[in-house]
């Protein structure tokens, strides 16, 4: 059988003199150039007959080669190697060739740089056809001296790092050659400047610069640490990379699909330490997209944190958003300012505090520097309270002098530091008050004010009775009351709009009228026009079964509103829930699904920080379904889930599924049962309880968390 294509001849360091490019210190001289060549042809009747006619005369071969490389000028080691391959191919009638060209004296602190590329004689053939980085520029063994390591003794003095690159890139005669001595110098320059404690991060930097500063469409950087072990010679790290990658990390494409002509992404931060910080953040926001020409596209979540470099100060309130806009860098920072002054920020003293703080901290992916704007901001690295918004809103984009992503700051910050003094506290704005998540589980009484809900229908129907009960549930330590005028359990009747209206809002207005408990009130309610009456009312948060799917104008009455809103999954309609209960994985669908609409709500202007996030239990899902979601709850919110950071609401009280497992048909009898549920989930992590006995569910959430909350 032939073998063609499979047996090789194989010509090995060919030692030539030929005029190159330049030499290293860049002077256009003859130069030592090995070249290596692999001949693709089968050579079964040479090895049959023994004759020489049938062999390959790799002498007249090595003589032409020679000739040429030694008697021309080339513009660059692929030109060199693509005129050998033409010669082979050519003249010699070789099928295909590999063609190697090493310059030893290429670079001062390299072995060596070269090409390598292969042919066939179709290559030859006009059009000319190659495919996608079949051709390759080396740098071997580049030698450079950085800080790089993690522990202590490794952190004073530089070592050094050995660099293989290999470029791959398609060959055309009369196109530019490959510039590798701008991508090593630039490569060098940072390396030598930077101090990264792994060897991904600093592969991973490199990979960076040649593919988004010089071009390169695809790489792959292996890089040896001599000194990472006493017993190894070294210890390594080689990956690829290549413009698609980092495309897709990149945030910044997604602006120029845009309405409305924008061309610019920025992050800003926002931070406030006098007097309502909250509202000072709230109006800041306003009137950078109202006297700014700025678009908000998403906000961080809200954050306590302790006063940095100025001590003696209240604590800050700290938050960043992301917006489109068409200003200059420079233009952008005066708008800013003016907020600032129109707010009556009035500077005493630098890092002290302040109304309203407005920085830049990104503008699109570049590095700009005026006289009074550095970007990126030059303190970002340093700031907890900078990188923890950001990671919010921009965890994979990358800094674009540090090469890290916001994600990558923040772990590198968080290893370095001993932040066992600093309080970072992440804040729920609601009512005239500011919750801090996670220090405690906040517990949503329920008021239904229907007369057909599963467990409490027509005892609360009438304004009084509703007013005293919600009087009842504040005294018992409820911390949200959530009023409801339709019921929304399995097979529920539908209800005219007009009649809940009638219902909930004469209650609402008749708690805020009597003014014996400011405790915050939730409307319970699918549909938009009963939110915004509900708020107008008095009502300081939206919570809705169906996440903004039963009423199209929700979401614009949420951000409208400005005030927390709770978002859960469901699917369908009290008549049909019950049979939409089918998913290839529980968790990872309520995730999806749920955060689709958390996008959706995100992009109607919803702010980030308003958003509390509910699973649903019980709305399209049957009894063990139910019992996974307790189980698993830990996966909602958890790493790698899409909702990771929202605070998370669940009701589970005196619901079916529990009645089922206790065998209580009576909603009120299910107390035990319901206190089980309640501290299986705080144990998952959830921030917010719907119950109806509060009394016993403050009492049960008091032990969990100290069982299960730091």
């Amino acid at each position: 059988m032939d073998q063609e294509l499979n047996d090789k001849i194989i010509i090995k360091n060919l030692a030539v003199r030929s005029i190159v490019d330049v030499d290293a210190w860049e002077r256009v001289k003859c130069q030592p150039i090995l070249i290596n060549l692999a001949i693709e042809k089968s050579i079964s009747k040479a090895g049959e007959t023994d004759e020489f006619s049938f062999a390959i005369d790799y002498r007249e071969i090595t003589k032409a080669v020679t000739k040429f490389a030694e008697e021309s000028t080339h513009k660059s080691v692929e030109a060199l190697a693509d005129g050998i391959a033409q010669i082979c191919v050519k003249e010699f009638n070789v099928p295909r060739v590999s063609v190697r060209v090493e310059n030893p004296r290429a670079l001062l602190r390299a072995t060596s740089a070269g090409a390598e590329i292969a042919r066939t004689h179709e290559n030859y053939i006009e059009p000319v056809h190659l495919n996608d980085n079949r051709d390759i520029i080396f740098v071997k063994d580049l030698k450079l001296s950085t800080i790089i390591g993690i522990n202590p003794w490794e952190r004073e003095s530089k070592q050094i790092v050995i660099l293989n690159l290999t470029i791959y890139f398609n060959f055309r005669v009369g196109n530019s050659p490959c510039d590798y001595r701008m991508i090593v110098k630039r490569i060098s320059e940072h390396v030598e400047e930077s101090s990264y404690k792994t060897i991904e991060a600093i592969s991973t930097a490199i990979t960076r610069i040649a593919v988004k500063q010089c071009n390169v469409n695809k790489i792959t950087v292996r890089v040896d640490k001599p000194n990472a072990t006493t017993f190894s010679e070294s210890a390594g790290v080689e990956i690829t990379r290549n413009s698609s990658y980092f495309a897709q990390i990149s945030q910044i494409a997604e602006i120029k699909s845009l309405p409305g002509g924008y061309e610019h992404v920025v992050f800003i931060g926002l931070g406030s330490n006098i007097g309502n910080r909250y509202g000072s953040i709230s109006e800041a926001l306003r009137q950078i997209e109202e006297s700014c020409n700025c678009k908000v596209l998403d906000t961080s979540f809200l954050y306590e944190t302790s006063p940095m470099y100025v001590a003696d100060q209240p604590k800050f309130l700290n938050a960043a958003c992301k917006v489109a806009t068409n200003l200059s860098p420079d233009e952008l920072l005066g708008k800013l300012k003016n907020v600032e002054s129109n707010m009556g920020r009035v500077k005493v003293v630098d890092y002290g505090p302040r109304l309203v703080d407005l920085d830049i901290l990104f503008y699109d992916d570049i590095e700009y520097k005026s006289d009074t704007l550095t970007i990126p901001h030059p303190l970002i690295c340093e700031r907890e309270f900078v990188l923890r918004p950001l990671c919010d809103i921009a965890n994979k984009f990358e800094h674009p002098k540090q090469f890290k992503t916001c994600e990558q700051l923040l772990s590198q910050y968080l290893k370095s530091n001993d932040n066992s003094k600093n309080v970072v506290n992440k804040i729920l704005p609601i009512h005239d008050s500011q919750w801090i998540l996670n220090s405690k589980t906040h517990i949503m009484g329920v008021l239904n004010v229907t007369p057909d809900s599963f467990s409490d229908g027509g005892l609360y129907d009438s304004t009084e009775s509703a007013v005293a009960h919600a009087e009842r549930l504040a005294s018992e330590g409820a911390d949200i009351i959530d009023i409801g005028g339709v019921s929304t359990r399995p097979n529920a009747n539908d209800v005219p709009v007009e009649d809940e209206i009638a219902r909930v809002i004469p209650v609402i207005k008749a708690i805020r009228t009597k003014g014996t408990i400011n405790t915050p009130i939730s409307i319970d309610t699918f549909r938009a026009v009963v939110a915004e009456k509900a708020i107008e009312a008095g009502a300081n948060v939206i919570n809705d079964v169906s996440g903004g799917q039963h009423d199209p104008d929700m979401f614009r009455v949420m951000a409208k509103a400005n005030v927390p809103v709770c978002i859960q999954h469901s699917r369908g309609n009290p008549k049909t829930m019950a049979s939409l209960n089918h998913y290839d994985d529980l968790i990872s669908d309520i995730c999806a699904e749920l955060f689709e609409r958390v996008k959706q709500a995100i992009e109607a202007g919803v702010k980030r920080w308003n958003i509390i996030i509910d699973p649903g239990i019980g709305f399209a899902k049957n009894s063990s379904q139910n019992f996974q979601i307790l189980k698993r709850f830990h996966e909602l919110m958890g790493e790698g889930s899409p909702l990771k950071g929202f605070p998370c609401l669940i009701g589970v009280s005196r619901k079916g599924f529990i009645g089922e497992a206790t065998k209580q048909s009576v909603a009120k009898n299910r107390g035990w049962g319901t206190a089980a549920a309640c501290s299986a989930a705080i144990a998952g992590g959830v921030d917010i309880l719907r119950v109806h006995d509060v009394k016993e569910m403050v009492d049960v959430a008091r032990v969990s968390d100290r069982i299960w909350r730091k």
